[in-house]
């Protein structure tokens, strides 16, 4: 089981690095890995078992935060209507996004910062994703709102970005033109 002090911290050089494509079909290893990511996300929402282990509740964890740089990301998340999103995968590239931009209104935070970073950090309203599951299956996702932006902040980080690179440091909380605002 992956616990908080498995999760690294900005600062650590494996943030800042581009991850390694998995060799598919994955090694027993990555999938183990992946899976045991997924398991993180799920117990760190669950608040018993939160308390119990001191785990930060997450909704995305990518796989550099556990310091592997390879292209595994996990999503657990409600959306907007409450629909349930959650995805283990492979792989994750975006392949087509929207011109229109989005944002959350409350900022973004991050497993590996342990600090409030103030700001908002612009995103595409709409992105598909194409990546292969834990089973092995080829998908593609058409994304909106705020699982798109959760999608986008995991796989910054399989490209050694933070969510604070996006934020305009002149103007943190200038919300970017046009752009729909997101409340969580």
């Amino acid at each position: 089981m992956l616990t908080a002090k498995d999760i690294i911290k900005e600062g650590h050089p494996t943030l800042r690095v581009v991850a390694s494509d998995v060799s598919l079909p994955p090694s027993q290893e990555d999938s183990i890995t992946l899976q045991k990511m997924m398991e993180y996300l799920q117990n760190s929402q669950n608040p018993d078992i939160s308390q119990q282990y001191n785990l930060r509740p997450g909704v995305g964890l990518a796989a550099p935060q556990i310091n592997v740089p390879k292209k595994m990301i996990a999503i657990h998340i409600r959306d907007e209507s409450g629909t349930l999103h959650s995805y283990a995968l492979f792989n994750p590239r975006i392949v087509s996004h929207s011109v229109e931009k989005s944002f959350l209104t409350s900022g973004e935070g991050c497993l590996s910062v342990d600090r409030d970073v103030p700001g908002l950090v612009p995103r595409y309203a709409r992105v598909t994703v194409k990546a292969t599951t834990l089973q092995g299956e080829e998908i593609k996702l058409r994304l909106k709102g705020l699982v798109a932006i959760v999608f986008q902040h995991e796989i910054d980080h399989l490209n050694g970005v933070m969510f604070y690179d996006h934020i305009n440091q002149d103007n943190p909380f200038q919300p970017p033109e046009g752009a729909i605002p997101i409340e969580r």
